[in-house]
């Protein structure tokens, strides 16, 4: 991660959800950026105070977080992003400002389009697990974003995640795979916790071992670096009881449908965009 990057920086977070608390807290514990060289802004009163009061974090207007930092994360919802940059505009300058936006579906050159000329956008979709300081997020550069543009914002985001740079127009597949794809796994472990309550756990134990059999799985599948069908084959034995399994799995079609969940969630993401 190149901390030096963000030493001189004051961040200001459009919006204070859980995925701008996540990125607050990652910079802060990374030490790569101070508590008091971030401010925030939100609609809530409440997320406001959390900001406050758990994070030691300065809160403010939307006009007044982009005239009080440089670098800038919207973390709004996709269908505010117009006013909010709209908003912004009047103190947003091109030469000291850089724009990083987790809007899903929303363009770079959207953004730039409510902006004035020259502005300086870099689109990211991160994920949930950046709570955790395990998230995984890819991003992109806008029209006008130089190399250490990108390299700045990568830098932001890598203090709670992985980061991959990716083109543009595979955004919205990033949002399908993994920007939603935590969700994915969490109904899947709630289809598993119910499976294990109907077989006589109770639900605190069939939760545990849901959790940590996922846990388990996504280490091994990061450490070893095999493809998933590799490690899904070691754990099937012949006429096993992961075969009879699997066997189900197939016969009704799962990986199909979750295909077909993953492209629904980035066509959705074009979606807002349009």
């Amino acid at each position: 991660m190149q901390i030096h990057l963000l030493q001189k920086r004051t961040l200001g977070l459009l919006g204070a959800g859980n995925m701008a608390e996540a990125l607050a807290r990652g910079v802060i514990n990374a030490g790569s950026i101070t508590a008091d060289r971030i401010i925030a802004s939100d609609v809530s009163p409440e997320r406001r105070s959390h900001f406050s009061s758990k994070l030691g974090v300065k809160t403010a207007a939307n006009i007044d977080v982009v005239k009080g930092a440089d670098l800038l994360v919207l973390c709004v919802k996709p269908q505010q992003a117009d006013e909010v940059m709209k908003e912004i505009a009047p103190a947003f300058q091109p030469s000291r400002h850089l724009l990083a936006s987790i809007c899903a579906g929303v363009p770079t050159a959207r953004l730039e389009k409510n902006l004035p000329s020259g502005a300086r956008t870099v689109r990211v979709m991160p994920n949930t697990p950046m709570l955790v300081g395990l998230g995984a997020s890819c991003l992109c550069g806008g029209a006008k974003a130089t190399a250490e543009d990108v390299s700045t914002v990568e830098a932001l985001f890598s203090s709670a995640s992985i980061v991959l740079r990716v083109r543009e127009e595979m955004m919205d597949a990033v949002t399908g795979l993994s920007g939603s794809g935590p969700a994915y796994l969490f109904y899947l472990v709630e289809a598993m916790v119910d499976a294990g309550i109907a077989e006589g756990f109770t639900r605190d134990e069939a939760t545990v071992l849901a959790s940590r059999t996922v846990l388990g799985a996504s280490k091994m599948l990061e450490e070893t670096k095999l493809p998933p069908e590799e490690l899904r084959k070691r754990v099937t034995s012949p006429n096993g009881t992961t075969q009879a399994a699997v066997e189900r799995l197939d016969a009704d079609g799962v990986k199909a449908k979750l295909t077909a969940a993953v492209r629904r969630a980035a066509e959705r993401s074009r979606e807002l965009g349009r």
